[in-house]
C-alpha cells in the first residue's frame, strides 16, 4: 500500500507559551515554527506526493502553506479525523498546571483509560486517526498506485499514537514516542503490516542536546523528560 509522510505543525504560539492548545481557535506558527515550515518544501523535494491532507486547524495549514506554494498542482484535502485530540476542559491551560490535575498521572501512564472533561478519550483519538489513515491508504492506492506518497500535517498526540499502532504497540505506551514541531515521520503501509522508515526526523540533532529548565510558568520539554513524563500535545522541540 501507499507510504504515509506525517509531519508534525511548525513550533506554535501555544508550545512557546506552554500551553495545551486542542482545538482553540486562533493558535498560529511562532516566528521558529514560520522558518521550519519555510524549510520543509526543500526537505521533501525528493519526494513525489500525490495528495495532502491536513488537520483544519490554523497551525497545520500555516506549515503546509510553503509546500503548496512550491508545488502548486498538489492537491490539499481537508480530515478532521487528523485534527487535534479534543482536551475538552483542559484545552487553552497551561501545562505547568494541568501537571498537577489527578488525570495527568492517567493520561502517562495508562492512556487508553484516560478521557478528558468534557473532551474526548485517548482510545477514541487513536481511533479516528487509524480510521483515517486506512481510508486514504486505500483511496490513494486506488487513484495512484502501492508506490505512491502522500502527506498528513497534524498534532503530536495524534502522530505517537499512529506510530504506536504501526509498531503494534499498546496505546498504554505511547507516551514512549516523541516527534519534535515540523518534525517527519515515514510509515510504509502493506497488506500484512507497516514499516516505521522514518521517526520524528527533524534533520538535526538539535532536539538531543540537554537545554536549561525555562523558567517558572512554562514548562520546557527537559522539565517533563526529567521528571519522567511526556509532554502531552507534543511540546515544542529544540529551541
Amino acid at each position: 500500500m501507499a507510504t504515509l509522510i506525517l509531519v508534525r505543525h511548525g513550533r506554535s504560539t501555544a508550545n512557546t507559551a506552554g500551553l495545551l492548545a486542542g482545538w482553540t481557535p486562533g493558535v498560529a506558527l511562532d516566528e521558529r515554527g514560520a522558518e521550519q515550515a519555510a524549510a520543509l518544501p526543500g526537505r521533501l523535494a525528493g519526494v513525489p506526493l500525490a495528495a495532502a491532507v491536513t488537520s483544519p486547524l490554523q497551525r497545520c495549514r500555516e506549515t503546509l502553506a510553503p509546500l503548496l506554494a512550491a508545488r502548486p498542482e498538489l492537491e490539499l484535502h481537508t480530515d478532521e479525523r487528523i485534527g487535534e485530540c479534543h482536551y475538552g476542559d483542559w484545552s487553552g491551560r497551561k501545562l505547568s498546571e494541568l501537571s498537577e490535575e489527578p488525570l495527568m498521572k492517567i493520561v502517562q501512564q495508562h492512556p487508553s483509560a484516560a478521557a478528558f472533561p468534557g473532551g474526548e478519550s485517548m482510545r477514541a483519538m487513536q481511533a479516528r486517526a487509524v480510521d483515517a489513515v486506512r481510508d486514504w491508504n486505500a483511496r490513494i492506492e486506488e487513484s495512484d498506485g502501492t508506490d505512491a506518497a502522500f502527506l498528513m500535517c497534524s498534532h503530536g498526540d495524534i502522530i505517537k499514537s499512529l506510530v504506536a499502532d504501526a509498531l503494534g504497540m499498546h496505546l498504554d505506551l505511547f507516551q514512549r514516542i516523541h516527534v519534535d514541531p515540523c518534525s517527519v515521520t515515514a510509515i510504509r503501509y502493506t497488506p500484512t503490516r507497516p514499516f516505521v522508515f522514518r521517526l520524528g526526523d527533524t534533520g538535526d540533532f538539535g532536539s538531543l542536546v540537554r537545554r536549561p529548565a525555562a523558567p517558572e510558568p512554562v514548562a520546557s520539554d527537559k522539565d517533563a523528560e526529567d521528571s519522567g513524563n511526556a509532554v502531552v500535545g507534543g511540546g515544542a522541540g529544540a529551541a
